[in-house]
C-alpha cells in the first residue's frame, strides 16, 4: 500500500504507538525507515540546465530595477518565451549602487531554456543593448577550453537555385500568373512560337520542402484566396486560410511561410526584405500553441496585423488596425497598405488619423526616436520614391559616391479652426521641414509622386464658398530645385484620375462635369475628358502647360507604359462600355527624350495608334518591358465572360482566353536593370547592329514555319497520290475480274465495205 509522502511521519508514529503499546521491548530509534524514505523521496533538479547568463543588460540604479525586469521580461515575451521578473536575478555592485550589466535566469524547464537560448540570443533590447545568451553550465567549460587547434570538418558545398534565374531566359521572354478557380498557373511569354506553360504548383506544399512537415501539409492543404508577386518578381505569394508562403527559383520551392490565420492582404517592403500580413480577426493565442520567433505570443492577441522578416520568417512586431469602440458587426473599411515604407526599406510609418506619424525602424521595430511625430489633424501622407540618379550617386567608387539623401515624405492636413489647410515636405530621419504651402477651401487632397521623385503632384479638391460646387486644382512640387517651387494648375471640372509618365515630365489627367459623375446608376455612362501636361522648359519657364486635351470620352482609366511614350485610356468596371484606346504621345518626334518643342510641335506628336473592346474588363496592365498590355475581366467582379486578353502597344490583339471563374492575371515584376547610363546609351547606339541578329532570327523563324508548311503541303499530296494509285489498282483489278468471266463466248467484229452507187461526171473546161 503506497502513502504519499506528507503522511509518512504520521503513519509511522501512529504505528510505533500502537506496537509499544502491546510489545514494549523496541525503540523507535530501532525501527529502519530508510527502504520507505527512499522510495517516496522527491527528486529536485539540483544541476544548472534551467540558468541563463544573459549579458547586454543595461546598467542601473535601485530606481530603475522594478522597470527594468517588467521591460526585461516583455522583450522575452515577444520572442516566445515566457518568464517572471522572480526568475531573473541582477547581480548588483554595493560599491557603485548598481547592477553589473547581466542577469541570470531560472525557467521551469530545460526545453525552456534551449528555446530562449535559440530565439533570444542576439536580441536587440534597445538601441545600445543586444542580449547575449550563454549557458550557466557552460561558463566552466569556457573558462578550461582547450585552446590547441583542431581543423574542422568542411561539409560539402550545395549551391542553391538563383531566385532571379528567370531573368536569363536566352529570348529574353516575359512571365504572368494566372489564377483560376483553384488552378494557378505560371506562363511564358514571348513570340507566339516561345509562348508556353512554365508551372503549375500545387495547392500544398510536399515534403521535399525542409520547412513543410506531414502536420503541416494537411495544415495547409486549402484552396488560395489570391496570389501576388513581389516588388521585384524574386517571390509568388499564396495566401490560405493558415497563412502566407512564398515560392521562388527555378524549382518553384516553397521559400518560407508566414503563419497569420485568416490573413486577407498581404504588403511586400520595396527590397523584399520584409512582409506586412493583414487579417480581420485579431489574433488568438490558444493554449499549447506552438511558441518561437516565428509564431505568434501571448503578448500578440488582439492585434491584427504583422510585419515578419522574410528570409529568417521571425516575426518583428504586430499592431491593431482596429478602432476603440468599433466591433465586429460594425468594422470600418481599412485603408491599406497601413503600414507604408520608406523606399529604402529603412523606415516603416505608421498613420493614426487626426493625430500623428509613428516611424519605426526596422528590423528593432523601435519607435525611431522614441517618440512619433505629432501632427494635428494630419489625413495621409507618402514617402517619396527613390529615383536611378540617387542609386547612381550612392552607389558610385567609394572615392567618388555621394553621401545618399534623406528620406522624404509628404503630408497634408485639413483646416482646422482658423488654420488653413497644408501640405508639408518634411526630411527624415533629421525630421526638417523644407517646404510647407497653405491652401483654402479645401475638401479634399491626394498625393501624386513621380515615380523618380523629381515631383509631387497634390490634387487639391475645393469647394466654393457656398459648398454647392467643387472645382479642382493641381499644387505641383519641383523636388530637384532650390527652395522647392510650386506651381499651380488651375481646373474647372472635377478630376477623377490622376498618372504621371514613368521617368518623364509629363502627366494626364481624367476630368469630368457629368451631373452623374457624384451618383452612377447602372447602365449610365460617365463622360469625361483626358488631358495631357507637359513641362515647358524653352525660355526658363519650367511651368507645365497643356498638351492636348480629347473630349467626349468614356475612359476612367489611365495607364502609361512603365517606358512612358505609350499609354492606354480604358474604361474599366462599366457594364455598359469597355473601350481601349492606344495613344502614341512621341508619334512623329524623331527624337523622344527630346522635350523642347516649337509653338507647331507642341502637341503634334500625340496620336492615336489603335483601338480594342473587352467586354467587362476590370483589369488592365503593361508587361514590363512596355511592349504588350493584358486586359482581364474578374469573376471577383461579375461572372459574364470571364478571361484575360493580350494587345501589342499599337492596339492588336494577339491572344485572347474566355474562361469561366476566372479571377486574376498579373505580370512578373522585374527588377531595374544592372547597366549603367553609358551603357545603355552605347547599346541605343548600336542598336542598328543588335538588330540584325534579331532579325536573322526572325527570319529563321519564318522560314521554318515556311519550311514546315511546304513539308506539311508536301505530305498531304503525297498521301493523295497513293490514294489515287491504290484506287487505279483496285479499279483494274475488278475489271480484270469481269473479263474473267466472259472468256467462252468470244465476239469478233468484222468491217464489210459496201459500194451502193457509183456515178462518175465529166468536166468541160
Amino acid at each position: 500500500m503506497q502513502f504519499p509522502r506528507s503522511t509518512n511521519y504520521r503513519f509511522f508514529k501512529v504505528a510505533h504507538n500502537t506496537v509499544t503499546q502491546k510489545m514494549p521491548a523496541p525503540t523507535v530509534d530501532d525501527i529502519d525507515y530508510t527502504d520507505i524514505e527512499e522510495k517516496y523521496k522527491v527528486h529536485y533538479d539540483d544541476g544548472f540546465d534551467t540558468t541563463l547568463v544573459v549579458d547586454g543588460v543595461p546598467i542601473i540604479d535601485e530606481s530603475k530595477r522594478e522597470r527594468l525586469l517588467n521591460k526585461f521580461c516583455k522583450e522575452f515575451a515577444r520572442k516566445g518565451v515566457t518568464i517572471k521578473p522572480e526568475d531573473v536575478y541582477l547581480p548588483w555592485n554595493d560599491a557603485t549602487g548598481k547592477s553589473k550589466g547581466y542577469a541570470f535566469v531560472d525557467f521551469r524547464t530545460v526545453d525552456d531554456a534551449h528555446l530562449a537560448l535559440s530565439v533570444v540570443h542576439n536580441h536587440p533590447f534597445d538601441s545600445k543593448h543586444t542580449f547575449k545568451l550563454n549557458r550557466f553550465t557552460d561558463i566552466e567549460a569556457f573558462a578550461n577550453m582547450d585552446e590547441s587547434y583542431t581543423e574542422p570538418q568542411y561539409e560539402e558545398f550545395k549551391p542553391k537555385e538563383h531566385l532571379r534565374a528567370w531573368l536569363g531566359d536566352p529570348q529574353g521572354r516575359d512571365q504572368y500568373v494566372t489564377y483560376r478557380h483553384e488552378d494557378v498557373e505560371i506562363h511564358w511569354h514571348g513570340k507566339p512560337s516561345q509562348t508556353e506553360l512554365a508551372y503549375k504548383p500545387v495547392s500544398f506544399p510536399t515534403l521535399s520542402c525542409p520547412l513543410v512537415t506531414e502536420r503541416s501539409i494537411q495544415e495547409w492543404k486549402e484552396p488560395f484566396l489570391y496570389v501576388a508577386w513581389s516588388p521585384l518578381g524574386t517571390y509568388i505569394a499564396t495566401l490560405h486560410r493558415q497563412g502566407v508562403r512564398i515560392w521562388g527559383g527555378s524549382s518553384w520551392k516553397q521559400q518560407q511561410q508566414f503563419a497569420h490565420p485568416l490573413v486577407k492582404l498581404i504588403d511586400f517592403s520595396p527590397c523584399e526584405q520584409y512582409l506586412v500580413t493583414w487579417s480581420n480577426e485579431p489574433i488568438v493565442v490558444h493554449d499549447g500553441a506552438k511558441q518561437g520567433p516565428q509564431y505568434f505570443s501571448p503578448d500578440d492577441e488582439g492585434n491584427n496585423m504583422a510585419v515578419w522578416d522574410i528570409k529568417s520568417g521571425h516575426l518583428l512586431r504586430t499592431f491593431s488596425t482596429l478602432v476603440d469602440g468599433e466591433t465586429p458587426t460594425n468594422k470600418k473599411q481599412i485603408h491599406w497598405p497601413a503600414l507604408k515604407w520608406s523606399p529604402d526599406d529603412k523606415y516603416v510609418a505608421r498613420l493614426t488619423r487626426g493625430q500623428m506619424i509613428s516611424v519605426y525602424e526596422v528590423p528593432g521595430m523601435h519607435l525611431h526616436g522614441k517618440k512619433s511625430l505629432k501632427i494635428e489633424g494630419v489625413q495621409d501622407f507618402e514617402w517619396c520614391p527613390l529615383g536611378d540618379k540617387d542609386k547612381e550617386e550612392t552607389k558610385g567608387d567609394a572615392g567618388k559616391a555621394k553621401k545618399a539623401r534623406e528620406n522624404m515624405l509628404a503630408y497634408w492636413t485639413p483646416e482646422i479652426d482658423n488654420q488653413p489647410a497644408r501640405v508639408t515636405l518634411l526630411s527624415f530621419p533629421s525630421r526638417t521641414i523644407l517646404r510647407q504651402k497653405n491652401l483654402f477651401n479645401v475638401t479634399e487632397c491626394k498625393l501624386y509622386w513621380q515615380n523618380q521623385g523629381d515631383f509631387l503632384c497634390v490634387k487639391v479638391d475645393r469647394h466654393t464658398k457656398t459648398k454647392k460646387s467643387i472645382f479642382c486644382n493641381l499644387e505641383i512640387f519641383r523636388v530637384r530645385e532650390k527652395d522647392y517651387p510650386v506651381e499651380v494648375v488651375e481646373l474647372k471640372d472635377t478630376v477623377t484620375d490622376f498618372s504621371w509618365e514613368p521617368k518623364g515630365e509629363r502627366f494626364a489627367i481624367i476630368s469630368s462635369n457629368d451631373p452623374n459623375l457624384g451618383n452612377p446608376g447602372p447602365g449610365i455612362t460617365i463622360k469625361t475628358d483626358v488631358s495631357f501636361y507637359q513641362l515647358e522648359r524653352a525660355g526658363g519657364k519650367n511651368d507645365f502647360r497643356l498638351l492636348r486635351t480629347l473630349p467626349a470620352r468614356t475612359s476612367n482609366a489611365i495607364r502609361w507604359s512603365p517606358r512612358g511614350r505609350h499609354v492606354v485610356l480604358a474604361t474599366v468596371g462599366s457594364s455598359s462600355k469597355s473601350e481601349l484606346e492606344f495613344w502614341d504621345l512621341d508619334f512623329n518626334v524623331e527624337e523622344p527624350g527630346r522635350r523642347e518643342l516649337s509653338k507647331e510641335e507642341w502637341g503634334s506628336g500625340i496620336q492615336l495608334l489603335g483601338t480594342g473592346d473587352h467586354y467587362g474588363v476590370t483589369d488592365v496592365e503593361w508587361d514590363p518591358s512596355g511592349r504588350t498590355l493584358a486586359t482581364s475581366a474578374s469573376a471577383w467582379t461579375h461572372t459574364l465572360e470571364n478571361g484575360y486578353a493580350i494587345w501589342d502597344f499599337r492596339g492588336q490583339e494577339i491572344i485572347k482566353h474566355i474562361q469561366d471563374r476566372f479571377k486574376q492575371f498579373i505580370w512578373r515584376p522585374r527588377p531595374p536593370t544592372l547597366l549603367t547610363k553609358e551603357q545603355q546609351k552605347q547599346i541605343r547606339r548600336n542598336l542598328k547592329e543588335y538588330s540584325r541578329a534579331f532579325d536573322e532570327e526572325d527570319a529563321t523563324e519564318e522560314s521554318n514555319v515556311s519550311a514546315e508548311l511546304i513539308a506539311l503541303r508536301k505530305r498531304l499530296v503525297d498521301e493523295w497520290n497513293k490514294w489515287r494509285a491504290n484506287c487505279r489498282k483496285e479499279h483494274a483489278e475488278e475489271r480484270s475480274k469481269k473479263h474473267g468471266k466472259h472468256e467462252e463466248k468470244e465476239e469478233i467484229e468484222v468491217w464489210v465495205d459496201e459500194v451502193i452507187e457509183q456515178i462518175e461526171e465529166m468536166v468541160v473546161e
